[in-house]
């Protein structure tokens, strides 16, 4: 007699509440998941409103004119070029930096999609043409925004340490919390080494290992390859920054 074929098990569709849950504590089913359904604005929105409350708390306890002192403290050139301005451009000078400092900071959720669908593509490319792998943008794009959950952290963790009066002296909205090497460097230190430090972050090495478990989950790419394509980029990435950071220097 011939033996039935027994058809191999579907999981479960996950609710969007499990698929944030399990980024934290079972990302490979939130990525498989992402191959039947890829919406993606539930983790948007909760990074953006987690980020629009880390930014209003910075506004009110830190203040902008004080973020961007703190910020032309770790620019040399930048801050050199304004002091050599006159008493009334400086104030100008001054005054237009804050301005565009506040408007970016509250628009980074968009600014941030932008930067989604750029990684994306340069995920995307690589699954496509190097890995010869199958896989739809969309998924791709998806992947990216899960995987910036753990970002919530770093504004949750900074929000409350304003909030509970830490000194704002030496304050990077950039780098507010201590989770890489470079915020512990003096504002005025090698703005080189602070660019290098500031790159191995453990929060961005988690999305980006969240990435690398994540790829094998929407396409059909090894592992090994995975974590080639994506740390990669990150190398390349360290790289330019570091490039950038001399000009400065």
């Amino acid at each position: 007699m011939a033996t039935p074929v027994v058809p191999p098990q579907v999981p479960a569709p996950l609710s969007e509440f499990q698929r944030l849950i399990d980024v934290f504590i079972a990302p490979s089913k939130t990525f498989a998941d992402l191959r039947r359904n890829a919406m993606w604005w539930a983790p948007f929105l909760i990074v953006a409103i987690v980020g629009f409350l880390f930014v209003y708390t910075v506004d009110q306890k830190v203040g902008f004119p004080k973020v961007v002192d703190n910020t032309l403290q770790t620019q040399p050139k930048a801050a050199e070029r304004i002091e050599s301005l006159p008493a009334d451009k400086r104030a100008q000078a001054m005054h237009q930096q804050v301005a565009v400092t506040k408007f970016v900071s509250y628009a980074v959720p968009a600014i941030a999609l932008i930067i989604y669908s750029i990684f994306a593509g340069v995920i995307y490319g690589c699954i496509k043409f190097v890995a010869n792998a199958d896989v739809q943008f969309k998924t791709v794009f998806a992947l990216i925004v899960y995987t910036r959950l753990p970002e919530l952290l770093r504004a949750i963790l900074s929000s409350v340490s304003l909030l509970a009066g830490v000194s704002v002296d030496s304050f990077d909205i950039q780098n507010p919390l201590f989770t890489n090497g470079a915020y512990l460097l003096d504002p005025s230190g090698s703005p080189i080494l602070r660019a290098l430090l500031g790159s191995f972050d453990i929060i961005t090495i988690w999305t980006l290992i969240l990435v690398a478990i994540g790829i094998p989950c929407i396409a059909k790419v090894k592992r090994g390859t995975s974590f080639a394509i994506v740390f990669g980029w990150f190398i390349f990435t360290v790289l330019l920054k570091v490039g950038l950071a001399s000009l400065s220097a």
